[in-house]
């Protein structure tokens, strides 16, 4: 599904991501984790479409990132760490003008914005102005608009900051179904003990460069995520 071959991207004389290879296939969770800085979120945004490259190739489900940008936008759905959301208009708004977006038609639409909103506890808020919901309940939002669409890849940086304990539940719930069905999701994360419980693989990336990938078992071996990750971030560089 995702396909990520020899991606360098550099800002100035700086290499943000140092030419990385990977692939996530249909129905898998993918915790992408590393230290601040380290190249998850350009990846991301790389993976996204928002930023260029320098060198190499992304395909999602077959469709090149670079020459097909707009056919490879239209599966996947991709939620930065600090969402920016149109806060003059209410909650429901912002939900139907990204269905529109993607050419939902109005049954299915409200049939996902009332299961995804009322699983995340914001189904109520929804007649109210964006402008006058919390930290959480803009997240609660960005993650309902995010899966509206139902995409084949979802990206996603950080998604559990903010949330209450029962939507951090609820939306680990959602992933996995959605999972179950065939979709990819692939997300940055510094939790790493919902990491290590919620996802079947996992990719680390320490100052550009990925040093381990795999099935979560294969990468933890007999110790825990967070030792894996903590003796490969204190290693010096060779």
């Amino acid at each position: 599904m995702l396909k990520i071959e020899n991606l360098t991207k550099k800002f100035g004389d700086k290499i943000a991501v140092d030419n990385i290879s990977l692939e996530v296939e249909s129905g898998q969770i993918c915790a992408f984790i590393g230290h601040n800085g380290a190249g998850k979120t350009t990846t991301l945004r790389c993976i996204a479409g928002i930023t260029g490259f320098d060198e190499g190739e992304i395909t999602i489900d077959n469709i090149s990132v670079k020459t097909s940008p707009i056919e490879a936008k239209k599966i996947i759905a991709y939620l930065p760490d600090n969402p920016e959301l149109y806060e003059h208009l209410k909650g429901i708004d912002y939900l139907n003008f990204i269905a529109d977006v993607f050419k939902i038609d109005k049954e299915t639409r409200q049939k996902r914005v009332e299961d995804y909103a009322k699983k995340l506890e914001i189904y109520n808020e929804l007649g109210f102005p964006i402008s006058s919901y919390s930290h959480g309940m803009k997240q609660k939002l960005a993650l309902v608009s995010a899966l509206i669409h139902e995409p084949k890849l979802l990206l996603l940086d950080e998604p559990f900051v903010g949330l209450d304990p029962n939507a951090s539940y609820q939306f680990k719930l959602i992933m996995q179904e959605l999972a179950s069905k065939g979709t990819t999701i692939f997300y940055s994360t510094h939790v790493l003990e919902v990491a290590e419980k919620l996802c079947s693989h996992v990719v680390i990336i320490k100052c550009g460069k990925i040093v381990e990938s795999g099935t979560m078992e294969e990468v933890r071996g007999k110790k825990s995520l967070e030792s894996i990750f903590l003796e490969l971030a204190n290693e010096t560089n060779n």
